[in-house]
Order: C-alpha cells, then structure tokens, then sequence
C-alpha cells in the first residue's frame, strides 16, 4: 500500500541583513492584503516610530548624563574599594615589621646575655655580629614602618578627596535621575500608546518586510525607512525621482525603493490621510 507523501511548507529564513530591495522581489497579495495596504501600514508604523523618536528627543542628553554620571561613581566606588584593600595590605606589612622588631631584640637581648657568659673571644665576636645583625635588623624594619605610615596617609588622603568628589556626583546623579524620572513619567502614557498602537500595526505586516524595515530605519540618520514624495525627490535623500518611477510609487502596486538611499518611497497623499497621526 502506497503511503500518502506530506506535502512540506518551505519557509524562506529571515536575513538580518535584508533590505527593501531583496523583500520587494519576493512580496505578494498571497496573505489576502493589497500592496497599497501593506505600503500604507509601513507608512503608519514609520509616523509612530518618529512620533516615539520625538519623545525620547525631549529627554535630551540626559539618559547619556545619567550613564556618565553612574560610570563615574562606580569608577570612584572601585577607586575606594582599592585604596581601602592596599591600607589593609599595608597595615599588614606593618604589623610585620613591627613583629621583626620585636623578634630581633628579643635576639639582641639573648646574644647580649650570652657574651656575658663566653670563655672566648672568638664566641664573644661572634656574638657581638649576630648583635649588630639584629640591631641593623630593627633599623631597617623602622624605616620600612616609616614607609608604610607615608604610604597609609597618601591612601588615606586619596580616600578622603574621592569620598569628597563621590558625593558631588552623587548628588548631581540624583539630581539628574529626579529630572529624567519626571520627563519619562510626564511621557510614559503617549509612548506606552504609540507603541501599543505600532506593535497592533506590526502584526499586519510580513515579519522579513518588518527587518528590513527596521535595518534601514537603524541605518538613517534621521530614522526614517518609509517616505513620501516631495518636491519631486525622495522625502529622505531628497534626490530626484524620474516621473515614470513617481507614477509607480503613486499608484502603489509595487515596492519602490529609493535608488540612492534605500528607503521605501510611498504616494505623497498618505501624507495627508495621515496628517492627524503625526505628532508635531
């Protein structure tokens, strides 16, 4: 008996690389969805995107102030920290040498008693060596103490001027994230619509169309993929488009691609059944 072979969908994978140009060989009205709506929905997807864009444009500088500010108080936390682990090292080596001092005239007390007791001169020399080793011994260890303690004041003089400067820029951090708080807070419910709103949009729309719309709107200075006619040129590079090609985008059959620039290039009248969508 025959088995029934299972017809297999193939499905075309998702190049993060792809531009409007490779999308539009391979976009149809096969999902039941004229191009003229497609266009028209890119086109709606690109009003919320700039009307979010204006919103984070109101923010400013202050989100880069903000991850300056933060970078610059851990960088002061860690300087700290570092000082704080060297005093400890150093208090180390301190109460070493000050344990060396100790142990060296415990010796020179041993040795001097010793050569009291001799019965010969060259035992008596001997002793008098290991005397003026250990003697030599706690100099050193002396001074290496008196190091130590020039070195505890630097640290604790670099500890004193960072935890001075750590405060200013803390306080203007909180200062600055108190301003940003209530820009965003002023905002969240214009920029929680518009996304709501893009993402309804989004569903509409072939997910390769969506990648390649969003690699040229990353790759735009201005952030736009999607754009109208005007004066006769392309609304993003502002080149000239030939009229035959103008006539094509107007009629909205077909994905027309700016030759120049890379952006898709819709009917200029979307402009004006879109107006009340734009945020000025």
């Amino acid at each position: 008996m025959a088995t029934k072979k299972v017809k297999q969908t193939i499905v075309t994978p998702i190049d993060e690389r792809e531009t409007f140009v490779s999308v539009a060989k391979s976009v149809n009205d096969a999902d039941g969805i004229t191009m003229d709506e497609k266009l028209r929905t890119l086109y709606q997807i690109q009003i919320k995107d700039t009307a979010i864009d204006k919103i984070h444009l109101q923010r400013g500088e202050l989100p880069l102030e903000v991850q300056d500010l933060e970078d610059e108080v851990a960088g002061l936390n860690t300087r700290i920290a570092n000082a704080e682990a060297d005093i400890e090292q150093i208090e180390k080596k301190k109460a070493d040498f000050k344990h060396a001092i100790e142990e060296a005239a415990m010796l020179v007390e041993k040795y001097t008693n010793q050569q009291n007791n001799v019965k010969n001169n060259r035992e008596y020399e001997s002793l008098g060596k290991e005397i003026e080793y250990q003697t030599l011994e706690q100099q050193v260890c002396e001074k290496r103490i008196g190091e130590c303690e020039r070195d505890l004041q630097e640290k604790r003089d670099l500890i004193a001027s960072t935890r001075d400067r750590l405060a200013i820029f803390e306080a203007n951090l909180e200062e600055k994230k108190k301003e940003l708080e209530t820009i965003i807070e002023e905002t969240a419910a214009a920029e929680e619509k518009l996304q709501a709103e893009k993402e309804a949009l989004q569903k509409k729309i072939d997910e390769r169309m969506m990648v390649a719309y969003n690699r040229v709107r990353g790759a735009a200075k201005n952030h736009l993929a999607v754009v109208t006619i005007e004066r006769e040129a392309c609304g993003g590079c502002f080149n000239q488009i030939p009229p035959q090609r103008k006539l094509d985008i107007i009629q909205g059959k077909k994905i027309i691609v700016c030759e120049y620039c890379g952006r898709i290039l819709v009917n200029p009248e979307y402009k004006n059944d879109y107006k009340s969508e734009e945020v000025e």
